[in-house]
């Protein structure tokens, strides 16, 4: 047999990956180069029109969508596919399409990853997480559990993306403990998968665990002239928050259920290896300082008004700064950042913006929730949710809510039901993008585990958005009236 023979046997043509990159190919140029399609038309009769350049970036967003899913190329290189499309299709600019690659959210996910290398590199992950097992103990299930809860109760104090970065060493030293190698396991995929779940059901309790809260309610204010307050939030949101956590974990045990029930002798070691670590290091102290430093200015933002102009991503890329002039990373480091995760989120923030600024977004927002305009109140309320939902899995979750929120308020009037419980519902939903790497960065963080592909992930946020929706129907019939939140206009005039 010929070496060339042999070549073609070892490195067998991948159909399924052909078929669904010439699916997502299929897609955007039928979308693309299709007649103009119908105007969308608000409750007041104004007119949207979809422009050639809108057309496309749906076009665009159709092929992300399918490439992202079925993985045909590195998650990075699609989102370098969807920059390309936008600037050789004239739907925007070069300098649009490639700048949103590194904005501050996309800065703000990379100074993430470098404290989750410093943890790492400076042993505060391992310490960590033998204190956690030394606490947990060890069944596999209690350390699904014990992970999640520190998780969700990180994301009310700090930003969800931090958070995932911060735990995410933690897990990774945790699954050594559980595995060989790194070859996935179902452990690893609801250890991972689940952490990136219960990371966006934590970050909707408080105004701290991520941007949309804060643009929402000012949204809102602008809109219905009332504001909500930081504990008011808390209060609505902590209920459904928690019980999404704990649903999840019920959800993990059953379709990711561990291999193994207990890993004997885990606890043991864990105390034996915590005491081999000896006493904490100077560098250890040093990255804990300026770490909680920067969450703890990051979090004041929302109390001092001195601090509110600074951005959070100015004040965490200090600590990156800091890594490097004290000496804790060196360029070896910098160049082990994984610029797929990068890239990924790049590309996110460039089809994101290329939605909102042709105008695409908002024709998708109108078009959809005026199909419901004379529909039964809570058809149309969980139409909402379900809208804004889908959204955030594909484009920035404010900018969801920001697209919805104004047509939802003008319907809702119609209908009969209240503005605040449209808020909360869609801040519920735009908090847990369950299907695409890229409806949030703790996707994209626990994603380079390597313990699930891009499609697994996708599988599996199918019955947990399910579970969401469910989650908020009964919030919306049951938990929230009982905790006072008007459901119906009378009520809340």
């Amino acid at each position: 047999m010929t070496t060339q023979a042999i070549a073609i046997q070892d490195n067998p043509i991948d159909w399924k990956r052909i078929l669904f990159l010439l699916i997502g190919l299929a897609l955007f140029f039928i979308v693309n180069f299709s007649p103009p399609w119908p105007d969308a038309i608000d409750p007041t009769g104004k007119h949207f029109i979809l422009s050639k350049e809108a057309k496309g970036a749906l076009a665009v967003f159709l092929l992300g969508g399918t490439w992202w899913v079925f993985e045909v190329v590195p998650i990075g290189i699609t989102s370098l596919t969807i920059g390309v499309l936008q600037v050789l299709f004239l739907i925007r600019p070069a300098k649009d399409a490639f700048t949103d690659f590194m904005t501050p959210s996309v800065l703000f996910i990379f100074a993430s990853l470098i404290i989750g290398m410093v943890f790492t590199k400076t042993g505060l992950t391992r310490r960590l997480a033998y204190r956690m097992l030394m606490i947990v103990g060890e069944k596999t299930s209690m350390i699904y559990l014990g992970c999640f809860v520190v998780t969700a109760a990180l994301a009310h104090i700090m930003a969800h993306t931090a958070v995932a970065a911060t735990m995410y060493p933690l897990l990774i030293t945790i699954y050594q403990m559980y595995a060989d190698d790194d070859t996935p396991t179902n452990f690893g995929k609801g250890l991972f998968i689940g952490m990136a779940f219960v990371a966006g059901a934590g970050s909707i309790i408080t105004l701290l665990g991520a941007a949309r809260g804060a643009v929402a309610i000012g949204f809102y204010k602008d809109i219905i002239g009332k504001e909500i307050s930081f504990f008011e939030l808390s209060y609505y949101m902590f209920p459904i928050g928690w019980a999404m956590v704990f649903i999840l974990w019920g959800f993990f045990m059953i379709f990711l259920k561990p291999e193994k029930k207990t890993i004997p002798g885990l606890r043991e070691k864990a105390r034996h290896l915590s005491q081999a670590m000896g006493k904490i290091t100077r560098k250890e102290i040093i990255v804990a300082i300026i770490v909680f430093t920067c969450i703890l200015v990051m979090s004041l933002r929302s109390f001092v008004p001195i601090l509110k102009p600074v951005d959070k991503t100015a004040i965490i890329l200090i600590s990156t700064i800091l890594f490097f002039i004290l000496g804790i990373l060196d360029l070896q480091d910098l160049e082990a950042i994984p610029w797929n995760i990068i890239l990924l989120f790049g590309g996110a923030m460039s089809i994101g913006f290329c939605l909102w600024q042709t105008g695409a977004a908002e024709w998708l927002a109108i078009g959809w929730l005026t199909l419901f305009k004379n529909a039964h109140w809570f058809v149309f309320l969980m139409s909402i949710a379900f809208f804004v939902m889908i959204m955030t899995n594909f484009i920035m979750n404010v900018a969801a809510i920001a697209i919805s929120l104004p047509v939802a308020l003008v319907i809702a009037p119609y209908l009969g039901v209240a503005p605040e419980v449209i808020l909360f519902a869609s801040l519920v939903t735009a908090g847990m993008p369950f299907l695409l790497l890229v409806g949030a960065a703790p996707n994209a963080i626990a994603y380079d585990s390597g313990q699930f592909t891009t499609g697994e992930f996708f599988k599996y946020g199918i019955p947990a958005s399910v579970l969401l929706m469910a989650i908020v129907a009964i919030s919306v019939f049951f938990i929230w009236p009982i905790m006072g939140m008007p459901i119906f206009i009378k009520e809340y005039l």
